[in-house]
């Protein structure tokens, strides 16, 4: 879930008109073309007089995005990290619930105020449950009520898996009374799906 305008682009002597999809690691345009282009591959990002100019190997593009032009410059060649994406900084209640061990759960650790992996703490600012199939969203719903009003819990799970499909996720979190906000790319194998409480609930 990235930033989106409408918009047209300038690409191989042609213009198009469509929607610009800003996403975690790709810049995406759906209309009269259809384009996909991963920040790995670009060797020029450049704003200039309401215009994102895009180069890479084979091709380059400009889009006309007006104001929005230098954000989305700035935000290509300054990407956030994955620990940015997720909302972790020092000093918070953190949860990892099914998140094994690892460098990511030390990491938690270190930083949080408060830490549990054997079970959801109440108020947690942050809790992080990993779901390797659709069976074990039922514990969501559990999980939903140690969030603090303006936390969020993090479904970590793996990408492509018939055993566990995004569907199954946004269905469990609805379940539970969260919406969904955000959709981050967690790791080469695994997504994570940002639920919260409905602003109306806190």
């Amino acid at each position: 879930m990235g930033r989106e305008l409408l918009c047209s682009v300038r690409t191989g002597g042609k213009t198009a008109h469509g929607k610009a999809l800003l996403e975690t690691s790709e810049i995406l345009f759906r209309g009269d073309l259809r384009l996909k282009i991963p920040f790995a591959s670009l060797k020029s990002v450049l704003a200039r007089d309401g215009e994102l100019h895009l180069k890479w190997s084979n091709g380059s593009a400009a889009f006309a995005l007006g104001e929005q032009a230098e954000t989305w410059a700035h935000k290509i060649l300054h990407p956030k990290s994955t620990e940015e994406k997720l909302g972790i900084k020092p000093g918070l209640v953190v949860s990892a619930i099914a998140m094994g061990d690892g460098d990511f759960v030390d990491d938690l650790r270190a930083k949080a105020k408060s830490f549990s992996d054997a079970k959801a703490l109440k108020g947690s600012d942050l809790i992080f449950f990993g779901a390797q199939t659709a069976a074990e969203l039922s514990q969501v719903k559990k999980l939903a009520p140690s969030l603090a009003s303006a936390g969020a819990l993090w479904i970590v799970y793996p990408k492509g898996k018939q055993e566990i499909k995004e569907s199954d996720v946004f269905a469990a979190g609805k379940a539970a009374g969260l919406v969904d906000v955000k959709v981050v790319r967690f790791s080469e194998t695994h997504t994570a799906l940002k639920l919260v409480i409905p602003t109306a609930k806190r």
